[in-house]
């Protein structure tokens, strides 16, 4: 079990809760979509953003429109790490999943380590339309040839109250765009500490998540602050992200990862801590039950070593923080199925 981190910079810990499997959807949609871009897609800002923003990096480029209600922010994203949380349990379990998830409001709040009074149930329904409401852009360019893509984070949501309008939030089906629902079918999600919640500043949010993508389990992982500030989508100048950077590194409460400021170099360095990983630290994923996954699973391989799939799929496994896994074999053909259906 993750010990809570005893620092005041951090929220305080509203619902105790054991740990929770918890897969990142940006790194999830990095990887699956813009794979070189590593651009931000949430607003880091409490003000409604209705402004385009786009990011280049060499010869591609993402762009981000917002509804009339505003850019979706990096708050608003919980809904997704929520959903994209049980669907991944689901797939480990080797149970069914669909792009539709029915969230019991209740549970999302104390999840997210959120309060469960009025106003906050209010700001869940805006939190949808701003998911809803936002649109990317962005192109994939091969040889002479570019394809520009748009999708959504959401496609739809549907809202059930107590006694119509006034009446008590019951609960909420989601349903996610094909976009991020390939993500997820691929596996590509990792672990982050449930202390992410207690995290109350944009910034300290967006800056674990680069720090939980790039150093990931490295010892250690250094970045340009002007480049930082890129990734981060910070809007502040300059000279205001340098002295947030400072603070932040002053603080250091950073779930997983140390931070500090070379100011010599004008560079950022994330340390890995060590003590969350030594938690999660197994040499190998629970074993097969039945023989039979390896004959299975070669319908999958097509004349490739069965065996050297697994080795990957163990090796992803710990990448991905060691999850536990109530069905390995599950686990395993769906990591193949997966695999199989990108090759094709």
């Amino acid at each position: 079990m993750v010990p809570e981190t005893p620092n005041p910079n951090l929220l305080p810990v509203r619902h105790p809760q054991p740990d929770l499997f918890i897969c990142d959807v940006a790194d999830a949609i990095l990887k699956d979509v813009t794979q070189q871009m590593e651009h931000p897609f949430y607003s880091l800002s409490k003000k409604p953003v209705t402004s385009v923003n786009r990011y280049e990096h060499g010869e591609h480029w993402v762009e981000i429109t917002p509804s009339v209600k505003g850019l979706a922010t990096i708050y608003d994203k919980d809904i997704l790490i929520f959903a994209i949380s049980q669907i991944m349990a689901k797939l480990n379990d080797g149970q069914p999943v669909s792009p539709r998830v029915r969230i019991n409001t209740r549970d999302f709040l104390i999840f997210c380590n959120r309060d469960t009074g009025g106003k906050d149930y209010k700001a869940f329904i805006a939190a949808l339309e701003r998911l809803r409401g936002t649109t990317i852009s962005t192109n994939i360019r091969t040889g002479d040839e570019e394809q520009i893509d748009t999708f959504g984070l959401i496609d739809a949501s549907s809202i059930r109250r107590e006694k119509g309008l006034d009446g008590c939030l019951l609960w909420v089906e989601v349903t996610l765009s094909d976009w991020v629902f390939r993500a997820i079918r691929a596996g590509e999600g990792l672990t982050l500490n449930r202390d992410y919640f207690r995290l109350g500043k944009p910034y300290e949010r967006r800056a674990y998540e680069i720090a939980r993508k790039h150093c990931g389990r490295k010892a250690d992982w250094r970045i340009g602050l002007d480049l930082l500030r890129k990734k981060m989508g910070a809007r502040s100048p300059l000279k205001k992200f340098r002295f947030f950077t400072k603070q932040l590194a002053e603080n250091n409460h950073l779930p997983d990862y140390t931070v500090e400021f070379d100011e010599e170099a004008d560079q950022v360095v994330f340390r890995n801590r060590g003590a969350w990983w030594e938690s999660h630290r197994q040499d190998e994923p629970p074993p097969f039950r039945s023989l039979d996954t390896y004959e299975r699973a070669k319908r999958y391989t097509v004349g490739e070593d069965v065996y050297t799939w697994e080795g990957e799929w163990k090796e992803f496994w710990r990448q991905s923080g060691c999850p536990t896994l109530k069905s390995p074999d599950a686990a395993f053909l769906g990591f193949c199925k997966a695999r199989y259906a990108r090759r094709r």
